[in-house]
């Protein structure tokens, strides 16, 4: 999986941050920063739990391409 950030919408709460901080951190600006964009299978779930908390609904998962083209 991997994690896309969309830093227009992010409003810098940190509670991703605060959930995944292998994840995600607040960088200098005060924004949420992708600090590790491609996740591995034990980190979804914890993961899902940020997307869900973001107020803004800033992140989200993608499946990675790489998969989808082994599974076609």
């Amino acid at each position: 999986m991997k994690v896309v950030l969309n830093r227009d919408a992010c409003i810098g709460c940190g509670a991703c941050a605060a959930l995944c901080e292998d994840i995600f951190e607040i960088d200098n600006e005060g924004l949420s920063k992708v600090k590790k964009e491609k996740i591995s299978d034990e980190e979804v779930e914890l993961t899902r739990d940020a997307v869900e908390s973001c107020p803004t609904g800033a992140i989200t998962l993608e499946e990675e391409k790489e998969k989808e083209e082994k599974n076609a």
